[in-house]
């Protein structure tokens, strides 16, 4: 609880367990009762403007927010389900406030959290602080895949932001896997002739 009484709920959610390249990222959030946050859907039904927008208003309304992720070679170590549940483990862990309860969009709880967790198929559609986290995890991610396409725009990461779109596999046809492509994902290991 707060100062004022209120029950804590964080609201939990991944993006990128569908890409072939990069981290998975989760976010945590706990917004208050009150928050006026107009907009807050799931993630995938916004724009990326609206999404940069909200991502903003979240960060300035919540009670707590926080961002993790479980890396490329964490998600080829223990397979992308178990780096999901891992990230999105940290993200509430860096909470800078303890919430009683944790609603985790999906059907799986992540394993050691230390609170009460609850979770919701569909919550990222149905639950305003899963809905914002979401939209945090979604913005931060994608700025990272921009800043990898910084690096290396041959492969289009400001567009497909990893994802297995047809420019996504002739890139990887054409010059190969990079580090932060995933191993243990099928289209990759092809591209490696694994």
């Amino acid at each position: 609880m707060n100062s004022n009484g209120q029950k804590l709920i964080a609201g939990v959610d991944e993006v990128g367990r569908g890409p072939l390249a990069g981290p998975v990222v989760a976010a945590a959030v706990v917004l208050p009762e009150d928050h006026g946050i107009k907009g807050l859907a799931d993630s995938k039904k916004l724009t990326p403007k609206k999404r940069e927008r909200l991502s903003k208003e979240i960060m300035d309304h919540a009670i707590g927010w926080a961002i993790a992720e479980a890396s490329r070679k964490e998600i080829d170590e223990i397979n992308i389900l178990h780096a999901s549940l891992l990230a999105m483990r940290r993200a509430v862990e860096t909470l800078q406030c303890a919430p009683s309860l944790v609603l985790v969009d999906g059907n799986r709880i992540p394993p050691g959290l230390t609170m009460a967790a609850e979770a919701v198929v569909g919550g990222d559609a149905k639950i305003e602080s899963i809905s914002a986290a979401s939209i945090l995890a979604k913005v931060a991610r994608d700025q990272m895949m921009v800043e990898l396409h910084q690096h290396h725009p041959q492969y289009g990461f400001d567009s497909h932001k990893g994802y297995p779109t047809r420019q996504h596999i002739a890139a990887l046809q054409q010059h190969g896997a990079l580090d932060q492509h995933r191993r243990s994902f099928r289209p990759v290991r092809k591209a490696l002739g694994l």
